[in-house]
């Protein structure tokens, strides 16, 4: 593993240097798209798991000045009223999708399409992780950018990146993106 063991957290720490300040991102996906286990591959350390009443499972990790929280959005149409709050101040929005799971690209699509539309998220930079590359029936980054429409975004940046969590392979790329896109920008 080598490099990878260090974390986003701890590579955002490095990059930062001293400017403290919180960073806030927001990884999200349907239920099933592989969040948790990229989470862990991304903060290298122990998860707390956090269960609101509102019944929909929130991951928070802090550290290193960064806040890092995740939770599915699948099939819960009715908590939406409550993500709002999470999303408030957002410099970054990770979105994981199951490369492998053709049937629920038009769903996930259509999340994604309004999470762009939130208010809270007007021009926030999107990267977008098509993981489960590792599977033989994964569909190419390139094929799900053009699913998504990402070419569409105009008002902020946006990366696709082909990756496994599980193995670990395309995350440390994503991560490169964003230390280029976000934090070069808060400086």
């Amino acid at each position: 593993i080598g490099e990878r063991s260090q974390g986003l957290l701890s590579v955002i720490q490095k990059l930062k240097g001293a400017t403290e300040q919180e960073l806030r991102i927001v990884l999200l996906g349907l239920d099933n798209a592989g969040k948790t286990t990229l989470l862990k591959s991304l903060a290298s350390e122990d998860v707390n798991t956090i269960t609101p009443t509102q019944g929909f499972n929130i991951k928070s990790v802090a550290s290193h000045g960064m806040k890092l929280n995740v939770w599915d959005i699948g099939g819960q149409r009715k908590i939406r009223p409550f993500w709002k709050k999470y999303l408030e101040n957002t410099d970054l929005l990770i979105y994981v999708i199951d490369s492998a799971d053709k049937k629920r690209f038009e769903e996930t699509g259509l999340e994604l399409s309004e999470l762009i539309d939130e208010e809270n998220l007007k021009g926030v930079p999107v990267l977008v992780f098509a993981n489960k590359q590792d599977l033989a029936t994964a569909s190419p980054a390139s094929e799900i950018a053009e699913g998504l429409n990402l070419h569409t975004y105009r008002d902020r940046e946006w990366q696709i990146q082909a990756c496994s969590a599980v193995s670990g392979e395309g995350v440390q790329d994503g991560m490169n993106w964003i230390c280029n896109n976000i934090v070069n920008k808060k400086k």
